[in-house]
């Protein structure tokens, strides 16, 4: 079973949010990074490109395969998590702490942004836990 975190909001494609005012931390679920295996490689988003929810901003490479990587909201990239550059495999140990992927400046507040997004409850029907 996968742990699916209360204080996050999560895209269907499997990337969680979590917003503190205009900063949004994004990364992949649990749930995502059990189904891709052991990870060897994350292409991160450009710090500095606009991006817009439902996104397409990079991949992440297993040993099974290559699976897009989405943004669940809009907005500018400000920094990605370069520990994963010598060590992906922190998406499969911390996917909700130190794997996290990138983070973005919302133009607006979180709430607006995320409106979109699955809570808990609704992204563990999803993926049927």
């Amino acid at each position: 079973m996968s742990e699916v975190l209360d204080n996050l909001l999560y895209s269907e494609e499997h990337e969680w949010a979590e917003g503190q005012g205009r900063i949004v931390r994004v990364g992949i679920t649990d749930h995502a990074q059990h189904l891709l295996g052991d990870i060897v490689f994350v292409e991160f988003p450009e710090i500095g490109a606009a991006i817009t929810a439902g996104d397409s901003v990079g991949s992440i490479e297993s040993v099974k395969t290559v699976s897009e990587l989405y943004s669940p909201v809009s907005g500018t990239v400000t920094k990605i998590n370069d520990a994963l550059e010598a060590s992906p495999e922190l998406i499969n140990d911390q996917p909700y702490s130190g794997g996290w992927i990138f983070e973005l400046e919302l133009e607006g507040d979180f709430a607006d942004a995320a409106s979109g997004l699955l809570n808990a409850a609704a992204y563990r029907e999803l993926v049927g836990e």
